[in-house]
C-alpha cells in the first residue's frame, strides 16, 4: 500500500470538505424553511393538493436530474436569461444547492409532518386553556414537540443529503467527490482515490449520527432512563 500516495489525496479532499460543509448546511437549512412553509399551508384543501404535489414531484424523480433541469434546463428559456436571478443561475454552485434544497424540502416536509401529528392534542389544548394565541402555540408548544419526535428520522435524512452533496461534482463543483474524479483522471488510480473519500464521507456521517444521539437523549432523556 502506497502510504505516502493515500496520505497525500486525502490531504487534497480535505481541501473540497468546505465546500460539501457548505451545501449541506444551507441545503439544510433553505429545504427546512421551506418544509415548514410546506406543511403550513396544508391547512387548506388548495395548499394540500400543492404540498402533496411538489412533494411526490420531488420525491419522485432522481435529484441528478434535478440538478440537471436547474443547471442546464433553465438556462434554455430566454425570460431566465434575462431575469434578474440569472447572474446566480448561470452559476453551478447556485444550482446545485437550490435543487439540493429542493429535494431536501420534500422529505423533510414528510418528516415533519410525521412529527406534528404525533404531537398530543391535549398539551395543544393546554396552550389554548393557557391563553396562548396560536402563533404563540405553534412556537412554543407544537414545532418543539414535533421537531423531538422527528429528529431520529431527520439524523438520517442530514445523513442523505451529506452524502447527496457529491451529485454537485457533475455540474463541475469540486467538493470531496469532484476533487476525487479529477484526481482519478489525472492518475488513474481510482480504488485508492474513492477509498480516501469514502473514509471522509464514513467520518461526517458518524459525526452526524453521534450528534444526533446526543440532541435525543439531551432532549427526551426519560427515554434513555437518564435524569434530565
Amino acid at each position: 500500500m502506497d502510504t505516502a500516495f493515500l496520505s497525500g489525496i486525502f490531504l487534497k479532499l480535505l481541501t473540497g470538505l468546505p465546500l460539501t460543509l457548505n451545501l449541506t448546511v444551507l441545503s439544510l437549512l433553505g429545504g427546512g424553511m421551506l418544509a415548514l412553509v410546506l406543511n403550513l399551508i396544508r391547512a387548506s384543501r388548495l395548499g394540500n393538493a400543492v404540498a402533496s404535489t411538489y412533494v411526490f414531484v420531488f420525491r419522485g424523480t432522481p435529484l441528478l436530474i434535478q440538478i440537471f433541469m436547474i443547471y442546464y434546463g433553465l438556462a434554455s428559456f430566454g425570460f431566465v436569461r434575462g431575469s434578474v436571478l440569472w447572474p446566480f443561475l448561470r452559476e453551478p454552485y447556485w444550482c446545485g444547492l437550490l435543487a439540493l434544497a429542493l429535494n431536501d424540502a420534500a422529505y423533510t416536509s414528510e418528516i415533519l409532518r410525521g412529527g406534528l401529528r404525533a404531537v398530543p392534542q391535549g398539551a395543544v389544548e393546554a396552550g389554548r386553556v393557557s391563553g396562548m394565541g396560536r402563533f404563540l402555540v405553534l412556537r412554543r408548544i407544537v414545532l418543539p414537540l414535533a421537531l423531538r419526535q422527528a429528529l431520529p428520522a431527520y439524523s438520517n435524512e442530514v445523513i442523505s443529503m451529506l452524502k447527496a452533496t457529491a451529485l454537485v461534482s457533475t455540474i463541475t463543483l469540486l467538493d470531496v467527490t469532484g476533487l476525487a474524479r479529477a484526481e482519478v483522471s489525472a492518475t488513474y488510480r481510482a480504488v485508492e482515490i474513492f477509498l480516501c473519500a469514502a473514509v471522509i464521507y464514513l467520518a461526517l456521517s458518524l459525526l452526524v449520527t453521534r450528534g444526533a444521539g446526543w440532541l435525543e437523549r439531551h432532549l427526551s432523556p426519560y427515554k434513555f432512563g437518564t435524569p434530565a
